[in-house]
């Protein structure tokens, strides 16, 4: 009798202890970036504006040192670079580098790991107000994501406008 008893009341315990927790959910968690994970590696740099100009005519540069340049990026990843100059004829732009505005052309270089030059072959030396330089890295486990699940090349990288790029990985403009 002690026997028939137990098992109803133990099967009754453990059946609402399951049953509990049922019934019931969370909050909905946050949306991620159009399917797209693991994007902590993406590296945005602040915008910099160069203190002052190194070189000469027709080879103005100024270095930015950076410990993110790593070997890994610089070798396998795609390393994007913008400008944003004083006096462009797109008001506001931001262009991806290599490109030519207000009459020069602006590119940039990586001259060892952990460095960034920008460049310019302006005849008379940039100025420092308004003038305003970022990169971006992206290793190669992420350029090969998209949200629609397809690889983005480096080259389809590259081809991407400033607002694209920043969209696709979340980067804040």
């Amino acid at each position: 009798m002690k026997t028939k008893f137990l098992f109803p009341v133990i099967f009754a315990f453990v059946a609402s202890i399951f049953l509990s927790g049922c019934g019931k959910e969370g909050p909905p968690g946050k949306d991620g970036l159009d399917g797209l994970d693991g994007n902590a590696n993406v590296i945005a740099s602040q915008w910099y504006t160069p203190s002052v100009w190194a070189g000469q005519t027709g080879d103005w540069y100024f270095d930015i040192s950076s410990n993110a340049i790593s070997e890994d990026i610089v070798e396998s990843g795609v390393i994007l670079a913008y400008c944003s100059l004083p006096g462009d004829i797109y008001d506001a732009a931001v262009r991806q580098m290599p490109c030519w505005a207000i009459g020069a052309n602006w590119d940039f270089l990586i001259p060892d790991y952990g460095q960034i030059e920008f460049m310019s072959d302006a005849i008379n030396m940039p100025g420092t107000q308004g003038y305003y330089f970022r990169f971006i890295l992206i290793p190669a486990s992420n350029f090969l994501k998209s949200s629609a699940g397809n690889a983005v090349t480096a080259d389809e990288l590259r081809k991407m406008s400033y607002h694209e790029v920043c969209t696709l990985y979340g980067i804040e403009e």
